[in-house]
């Protein structure tokens, strides 16, 4: 906001506008003086008045005004507890509250929870103290005539007002009614600041007991330790009174560092437009229109139309013109002895509100099937899977080869086994160490991979928490995994079941006896298929030993017969070998998809129990402090 503007009279700090007469020091020297209706009565009792060390300062010809005795410094009377409506919810909220700062104690930054926890301790202290009083504050600036103000409401010239800037060096306090000296320890008011009104017997006095008006030192003071004190009271009170006039109502250092702050606790906040008596003809009306746009920018709602909300008046401390309809509103406002509960109910809808960014998620994060599914893919990949599927599948059909081949393509295999070195076959199904590296930078990817999807839209502190326990569970899953790749490479496809702990075979039958050596379980028709590839070796031998005995003579001559059986057996063993090469392709392809399978799923598990359970874990923590959170917010009295 600037100084000067023409949107509104009184808008701007400058002078020569032409509305009112001249600024604060042009003022008549008693300005500070208080009402002295009823004061001729009591002259006599002048030489009674009480030293309060102040310098009294009178203008001249001003009369005299008795001063109040100050409150006693000792006050015996017990405190009472403080006063919650039934069905208040601020006492569930401040439960919840505390529930959720001690859930989030070990994923958030202490500065984070240190409003929240501010709130709860000044809540607990204001709650033990007396609940028969309220503590109202009355701030402004600089020349803004709230001291006259104070003086007017207690009927005394208590706090000193005058030219000399600034005239109210602490918070000054004045009680109607005993009780209070807790809660003016909690504000550290010492005694000797300590006050009464001056007694009038009317009714509006009745309607203020309870109450503890506090002057404030001036908020835009070029005394540092004036502007901290307040700052320091105005957390502790129970209401403000806003003390603004016509030159600086629109002063930014007043919007942007208390009333904008404090636009949730409008329901205990009063602005007041002093010095109306300065302004002439409609322009009262027109200043008094602008603050109200000024608070509604502010995010300020304003109490119009029986609709809650701050209370803002105009009125003149030094002529008394609406000082009598600020003593009513304070009235009711007091014995409503609400004051102290929705002050805290707006602290702690403040505290939410700075909450806000480490709770509430932009999206719906947390794991679905579809990430969990992409991160058991990736560790199979990691872990070769397919390859271990394709490899027993092999191996299947190998064995098929090597039990249904012909005597002579076998005898021929074993003779180019015996010419290879051994240990040639085991070294060319190592793992290259390139290849190693490959698979654990493959699995690596997967756990961050999994752990961005997990923590997408998820709130800073959280998605680091979850971070770090999907990095720490990877921590020798590599390792594990790489264990599992051997035991499926030392005994391809070989499985256990999850109940007996008996090998599987394909189709999820255990297996009950196993081929040498650890090879795959041969089908029922693999002996069938031995005998018929016996039996045509067999004829083979048969037929070539009776070609044979012909040749030598032992035998009577006759070529066809046994070139027939011969060729039978010659053609008959690779026909055989085909048939069941071709029957068993399909047995050895669920056999390496079993393979595949299992090996996918232990894989998968084994990323389960290290990354996927302790992200879950840490995402189950997240949404129990978000459910407190949103009970901490749903019951807000403020609308914020």
């Amino acid at each position: 906001m600037t100084a000067v503007t023409d949107e509104g009279p009184g808008r701007g700090q400058g002078q020569g506008q032409g509305h009112g007469p001249e600024p604060e020091q042009g003022r008549s020297p008693d300005e500070g003086s208080a009402p002295r209706e009823g004061l001729e009565k009591d002259r006599g009792r002048q030489a009674r008045g009480w030293d309060d060390g102040l310098i009294a300062r009178r203008a001249a010809g001003a009369v005299p005004q008795e001063t109040p005795a100050p409150a006693p410094e000792d006050d015996v009377r017990p405190q009472v507890e403080a006063y919650v409506p039934s069905g208040s919810p601020l006492s569930p909220r401040l439960d919840v509250l505390r529930e959720l700062v001690g859930l989030s104690r070990a994923r958030l930054d202490r500065t984070d929870l240190a409003e929240a926890g501010r709130v709860l301790d000044e809540a607990a202290a204001r709650q033990r103290l007396s609940s028969r009083h309220t503590v109202v504050a009355i701030a402004g600036a600089s020349g803004s005539g709230k001291s006259t103000l104070f003086n007017s409401l207690a009927g005394a010239q208590i706090s000193e007002a005058g030219l000399r800037r600034p005239t109210t060096a602490a918070p000054i306090a004045c009680s109607w009614t005993d009780g209070a000296a807790g809660l003016l320890d909690r504000l550290a008011i010492p005694g000797r600041l300590r006050r009464r009104p001056q007694p009038s017997g009317t009714g509006v006095d009745e309607a203020l007991q309870g109450l503890v008006l506090v002057d404030l030192p001036d908020h835009d003071s070029a005394a540092a330790g004036h502007r901290e004190q307040v700052d320091r009271v105005l957390a502790l009170v129970d209401a403000v009174v806003w003390v603004v006039d016509p030159e600086k109502y629109a002063d930014a250092a007043l919007h942007e560092r208390y009333l904008r702050p404090l636009a949730g606790h409008a329901e205990v906040t009063f602005v007041v437009l002093n010095q109306i008596d300065r302004l002439p003809g409609e322009a009262a009306d027109q200043v008094l229109d602008d603050l109200r746009r000024l608070l509604d920018e502010d995010g300020m709602a304003l109490g119009e139309h029986g609709e809650p909300g701050a209370t803002v008046l105009p009125l003149s401390a030094l002529t008394g013109d609406g000082v009598g309809e600020l003593r009513e509103l304070l009235g009711r406002f007091v014995q409503k002895r609400t004051a102290a509960t929705r002050r805290l109910s707006a602290d702690v809808d403040a505290a939410a509100a700075r909450l806000r960014p480490v709770y509430v998620a932009e999206g719906r994060p947390g794991l679905g099937e579809r990430a969990r599914e992409e991160f058991a893919d990736r560790l199979a990949e990691a872990v070769g899977a397919a390859a271990a599927g394709q490899a027993a599948e092999r191996e299947w059909r190998r064995n098929a080869g090597r039990a249904c081949g012909t005597p002579w393509l076998r005898l021929w295999r074993w003779y180019e086994s015996t010419r290879q070195p051994r240990g040639l076959d085991r070294a060319a199904l190592a793992t290259p160490p390139e290849e190693q590296l490959t698979a654990r930078q493959r699995v690596e990817q997967a756990v961050r991979t999994v752990a961005d999807d997990a923590v997408d839209g998820l709130p800073g502190p959280w998605a680091q928490a979850v971070r770090e326990a999907a990095v720490h569970g990877a921590q020798g899953l590599p390792e594990a995994l790489d264990e599992l790749a051997e035991r499926a490479g030392a005994a391809p496809g070989r499985g256990a079941d999850a109940d007996s702990g008996e090998p599987a075979e394909p189709g999820g039958r255990t297996g009950t006896h196993r081929g040498r050596g650890g090879r795959p379980p041969r089908p029922a028709w693999w002996p069938a298929a031995v005998l018929a590839q016996v039996a045509m070796t067999l004829l083979q031998i048969f037929g070539g030993l009776w070609l044979i005995g012909q040749i030598i003579g032992v035998l009577e001559p006759g070529l066809l017969t046994p070139a027939l059986v011969m060729l039978a057996g010659i053609i008959g063993g690779p026909l055989v070998e085909w048939s069941c090469a071709a029957a068993a392709r399909g047995p050895a392809r669920r056999y390496g998809q079993e393979a595949e399978r299992r090996l996918r799923e232990a894989a998968a598990a084994c990323g389960r129990a290290r990354v996927l359970d302790p992200v879950s874990a840490e995402l189950v923590r997240y949404r129990e402090v978000r459910e407190r959170y949103v009970a901490v917010t749903e019951f807000s009295t403020t609308g914020r």
